[in-house]
């Protein structure tokens, strides 16, 4: 699996990626998370965006990020669900992680703060304001049950 940046012209596709992504959502009884708007496309065109392709060169998964409190943040990762449990999301994480990176996710969706925990993300206990207000419109919009975890890569 190759991974590069993304051309501004597949933003629209990793919504759809995105979109697909959050359809096991439903079989967890979350409906709500898998009938929420993907990331907008001006925030992905602001960010710094990574894809996985396949061997047609077309995204099967990316990752984008953002600096929060100074650090690298993933503002959303997402792997098409017939692209899954092969290790691309993984793949897309170690790719961008050359330092500390943040990430807020739902604790108890087992694809979600378990998974991230099992690559080395432990949940912060002290946010600071840049992290505490995305938790914050986090919950405005609805979305509970969220925590903010932090991976830091060994340093060679």
């Amino acid at each position: 699996m190759k991974i590069r940046r993304a051309f501004a012209d597949e933003l629209p596709h990793l919504q759809d990626i995105e979109n697909a992504s959050g359809e096991p959502f439903r079989a967890i009884g979350m409906p709500e998370i898998a009938d929420d708007d993907p990331i907008s496309l001006s925030l992905l065109a602001a960010s710094e965006v990574w894809v996985a392709v396949d061997s047609d060169d077309v995204p099967v998964a990316f990752v984008a990020l953002g600096v929060v409190d100074g650090v690298r943040h993933i503002h959303q990762v997402s792997v098409h669900p017939g692209h899954a449990r092969r290790g691309i999301g993984a793949a897309l994480i170690s790719h961008v992680a050359e330092g500390p990176v943040s990430l807020t996710t739902f604790r108890d969706v087992p694809w979600n703060a378990p998974y991230y925990a099992r690559l080395g993300f432990v949940e912060m206990d002290v946010l600071g304001p840049e992290l505490a207000a995305v938790m914050a419109e986090e919950a405005a919009h609805g979305l509970t049950g969220r925590v903010a975890m932090l991976l830091t890569p060994p340093r060679d």
